[in-house]
Formats: structure tokens, C-alpha cells, sequence
């Protein structure tokens, strides 16, 4: 049973802390175990498992494990499935792409998936099992991602301040450039890695002026030097663009979708962005809201205004996402004819089955924007012919602005599990954001990321909960809110059960807490116009 001990590092590894191991028995079995590491293949996705396989166990065991390379058959193996023969065919068809294996045979631990990413995905399991101090006659794990996108939203301007953001500065971006040091970012991909994501934006989608050139060659080069960091821990690269930009920056007279020479800008653009970062994800689009451009300008609607970026993108088999934020932000309150909770359904549901394959419908969990309680979207359950994910926020908003505590895995699991009957029973929005409900090409889950510059990440070290909770049911949102808050108080603090008790307490009560001191009976808006905090019925 491990102690509380004050640890300088605490608040800056969030849950990578990876705390010496208490129990002197498990200790003694996790060093004859693991005390060597032998590697099968070689890409950096790989080289990035061995590093924090054994980073994680040199501080867990107080000794760090000898490398043996491929030649080795005991300890731990890390390497591709088809370097291990004593694997069955069910267990390999058993995973996808980025399902791994982790089995325990005849003295040695085997670390497995079909690419580097699913070795990773491993290899963080595997450590957390370490941390959580499990025995190693139960590690034998076989695991698959429930969503095929698992993306962060960062919200990050260039200048270095973020929209909405409640932790300090950006850790990309200062003096609208991006900063010299990677070793920040590098620690962000290894916290994102470590909880299954696999996609991140990279800018915020109100895209301003310097934002807007980071698909030229003036800021290619770096994008694409953080995408290489990004890379080798599984983590595809995608931009927020300005739907104006071949006005803005291309020097036409237009922006309109079904223009041809609107097209072959978006074109050009696009194979030069691919040039610098062959993977590249594809483009977030915020378009007619809240000021931003948008195809409406022109007279088209969402679907024509996404289809033509779409189709530059497919040759290369990048993916439009456009967030379905739309609506009328000059609305009157004594207008009682325009409904801002419509709006989406108003604007989207018409196009239904319009849309490119290469095109997903970014939809907020609620019909407004992230109050503290919200219906769940009519969206879910209403498209049955479009690709669509859900987009929640991390970020603080309206729930405290990362100065409260707010642990918001409660309500994102209630978000998941409702039930939309839109086929039958069962047709809940966690398995129609997986594509289990009706076919979808690409599908998944998105949030706003809730990091900046400080110490922390998150501003204080109980919001670290609400990133680590969201990775974890992005990966699989049918895991246990329970068992999630056990696992972040574990490998972030202690098992003391004292400890545990005490803050899970605070966690699991302080959603409702919040909403009962600020915004209740459900009515929403209870805060100051703008900034958003603090109560006021004028919100």
C-alpha cells in the first residue's frame, strides 16, 4: 500500500507519474519479470513504446531494465504481431489496427499490435497495470478502441492566448510564431498517447489573421515539425481553416464553393500541405457562426460549402470536419420566432445524406453550447445518411472555468448512454458516434482541450481528472465512471483508501454541486455575457 509523499514533478505528470512500487513482494516479482526489454521491429512509433516502457518501469522499480534487442525470449517483448509465433489467429483477428495485445507465456510479458500504434497503446496499458499493481499472472489484456477518432480541439491562437482557455498560454504558439522549444509539446503527446488519443487540431476554429496562413509555406515547415513529434506517439495532425481564405490570402474576388477557381486554390493548397505532411488529418471548419465566413455568404448551403473541400482532400485521403455550431448570434430576445436550441437541426437535417464520404458532422453534445445541463442534441438519432462525431469541452466554460472544481465524466457518460430510440432501443449516442447504429465511413469523438502553459496543465490538478476521463471514453465509453475515477486518483496520488475515498468524494459530487450553486432547475445561461463566469441572468 502506498503513502502520499510530496512530489515537486506531481502536478506537471498528471497520471505518467509512475511512483515507485510500495508492495515489497509485487516489487520483488515486477524486477525478476521485467528486467529486460527485448525489441522486434524498428519504426519511432516503436522507439517512443521502448522509451517510456522503460522510463516507466526504471521509476516504478527503482532499475532500469537491460535492452536486449531481438535476441532475447524472456522479460518483456515488445514488436509487431508477426514477429510472434506463439500467437493464434483469433487472437490476431481479434484486433484492428490499433488493438494491442499484451500476453503473459512461458516466463516473458508480449507487447503486440498490427502497427506501432497499437504497440503503444500496449505499452501505456502495461504500465498503468504496473502502477496500479496488478500481479503479473493477470496481465493478459487484448483491447481494441470502441471509436475510430479520438480527437483533442485546441483552441490555441498564435499569438499565445486560447479562446476559452483557463490554464495559462498556449504551449505552441508566442508573439504569433511558434515557440522554439518542443519539449512541452512532446510531454502533451505522451499524456494524450497514454489515454488512446489519436487526432488533434491544432489552432483554434475562430481562425484569425496569422492563423490563417498556417496552410501556406510561411508556417508549413512548423506545422509540419509538430506533426512529426505528434507522429510517433500515434497522433494525427489536423488545422482549423478559414472557410474566406482564398480571399483572404489567395487574392480572388471569391470564396464561394461552386466557383472553379475557388476550387483549384483549395486545390493547390491542399497538395502543398501534403507535400510537408504526408498524413496530414484534414481540415475543422467553423463556418457561418458567430462571424465566421461561411458558405451562406454565397448562398449555398453547409453541404456545398463542405463537399468542395471535401473533394481536394479525398485524393489524399484527408477528411473534412464541420461543426454543425451554427446558428444566428445577433438573435433579439424578444425575437420569438428564431430558436437558437433549433438551430443546428434547422440547418443540418435537410442535408442529410448530402454530404461527401470524406465529411463528418462535428455535433455538440447539446443543442446550445456546453451549459452545465443540457439536452442531448435531436441531431443524434435524427441523421441516419451522414458521418458524425460528438464534440464535448474540457475546458471549463460554463462549469467553473477550471477555478471549481467540475468533474465532468458524470455528465459526458450521460451524454454517451442516452438513448435516442432513432432505431429501435439500444440506439444510444455512443454507438451511433462508433458507427454501431447506422454505417458510417468515419466517426468518432472530439473535445476541447482544457491545457495551457501552466505548471499544472490544467490550473489545478483535480481538472487533470477531466482530460484523463476523456481519453479513457473516447477509448471505450462504455468503461465504468467508477473505475475511471479510481484509476486517475490512483496513478495521480495513491491507493491509500483514505486518499481514494476522499477525493473520488469530491469528484463524483462536485458536477451536481456546481450546477446546484449556479445554474439550477436546468434553465441555463447563468452567467456573465462574454466571459462567461459568474452568475447573472443576463448570461
Amino acid at each position: 500500500m502506498s503513502t502520499v509523499k510530496r512530489d515537486t514533478n506531481l502536478s506537471y505528470n498528471c497520471w505518467l507519474g509512475y511512483r515507485k512500487i510500495k508492495n515489497k513482494d509485487l516489487l520483488i516479482e515486477y524486477k525478476k519479470a521485467f528486467s529486460c526489454i527485448s525489441v522486434f521491429g524498428e519504426t519511432k512509433t516503436i522507439d517512443a513504446a521502448l522509451y517510456e516502457l522503460k522510463y516507466g518501469i526504471s521509476k516504478m522499480l527503482g532499475k532500469t531494465p537491460r535492452i536486449a534487442g531481438s535476441e532475447s525470449s524472456g522479460g518483456i517483448n515488445i514488436g509487431l504481431v508477426d514477429r510472434f509465433d506463439i500467437l493464434s489467429s483469433k487472437e490476431i483477428n481479434d484486433i484492428g489496427d490499433e488493438g494491442f495485445i499484451i500476453k503473459n507465456h512461458d516466463k516473458r510479458i508480449i507487447i503486440t499490435g498490427k502497427t506501432g500504434r497499437g504497440i503503444l497503446y500496449g505499452v501505456f496499458t502495461f504500465l498503468r497495470l504496473m502502477q496500479l499493481e496488478r500481479p503479473v499472472s493477470s496481465m493478459n489484456v487484448i483491447d481494441n478502441p470502441v471509436n475510430m477518432l479520438r480527437m483533442v480541439n485546441q483552441w490555441d491562437n498564435m499569438d499565445g492566448t486560447i479562446e476559452r482557455g483557463y490554464a495559462g498560454n498556449s504551449i505552441f504558439y508566442r508573439n504569433n510564431n511558434f515557440v522554439r522549444s518542443k519539449k512541452r509539446i512532446r510531454d502533451y503527446a505522451r499524456l494524450l498517447a497514454s489515454v488512446g488519443i489519436n487526432g488533434i487540431v491544432l489552432n483554434n476554429v475562430n481562425v484569425h489573421h496569422y492563423e490563417t496562413r498556417m496552410i501556406t509555406k510561411t508556417f508549413l515547415p512548423k506545422v509540419a515539425a509538430l506533426a512529426d513529434i505528434f507522429r510517433e506517439y500515434g497522433i494525427t495532425v489536423f488545422l482549423s481553416v478559414n472557410y474566406a481564405s482564398p480571399v483572404e490570402i489567395g487574392g480572388l474576388p471569391t470564396a464561394d464553393p461552386l466557383d472553379t477557381a475557388v476550387r483549384e486554390w483549395w486545390s493547390g493548397t491542399v497538395k502543398e500541405i501534403y507535400s510537408y505532411i504526408p498524413d496530414f488529418g484534414g481540415f475543422l471548419v467553423k463556418a457561418d457562426s458567430e462571424y465566421r465566413p461561411g458558405p451562406f455568404t454565397y448562398g449555398r448551403n453547409h453541404a456545398e460549402g463542405a463537399n468542395m473541400l471535401a473533394s481536394v482532400l479525398k485524393p489524399f485521403n484527408g477528411i473534412v470536419i464541420w461543426r454543425c455550431f451554427v446558428y444566428n448570434c445577433l438573435q433579439d430576445w424578444r425575437d420569438r420566432e428564431t430558436d437558437r436550441a433549433k438551430a443546428a437541426y434547422d440547418n443540418f437535417m435537410p442535408l442529410d445524406g448530402e454530404f461527401l464520404d470524406n465529411v463528418i458532422l462535428q455535433i455538440k453534445n447539446g443543442p446550445m453550447d456546453f451549459q452545465v445541463r443540457e439536452p442531448v442534441s435531436p441531431l443524434f438519432g435524427g441523421l441516419k445518411k451522414t458521418n458524425q462525431m460528438l464534440e464535448l469541452q474540457i475546458t471549463q466554460e460554463y462549469t467553473g472555468q477550471q477555478k471549481h472544481v467540475c468533474y465532468l465524466v458524470p455528465q459526458w457518460k450521460e451524454v454517451l448512454d442516452f438513448d435516442t430510440y432513432s432505431k429501435g432501443e439500444g440506439s444510444t449516442v455512443k454507438r451511433i458516434i462508433s458507427g454501431r447504429v447506422y454505417p458510417q465511413k468515419y466517426c468518432g469523438i472530439a473535445a476541447v482541450s482544457n491545457i495551457g502553459d501552466d505548471e499544472t496543465w490544467t490550473g489545478h490538478i483535480l481538472a487533470q481528472a477531466n482530460l484523463y476521463g476523456y481519453g479513457r471514453l473516447a477509448w471505450n465509453p462504455d468503461m465504468d465512471m467508477n473505475g475511471i475515477t479510481d484509476e486517475w486518483i490512483i496513478l495521480t496520488f495513491s491507493d491509500h483508501p483514505t486518499v481514494v475515498k476522499n477525493i473520488k468524494s469530491i469528484l463524483l459530487n462536485s458536477w451536481r454541486t456546481y450546477e446546484n450553486y449556479t445554474s439550477p432547475l436546468g434553465i441555463g445561461w447563468m452567467v456573465n455575457p462574454g466571459h462567461h463566469y459568474g452568475p447573472s441572468v443576463d448570461g
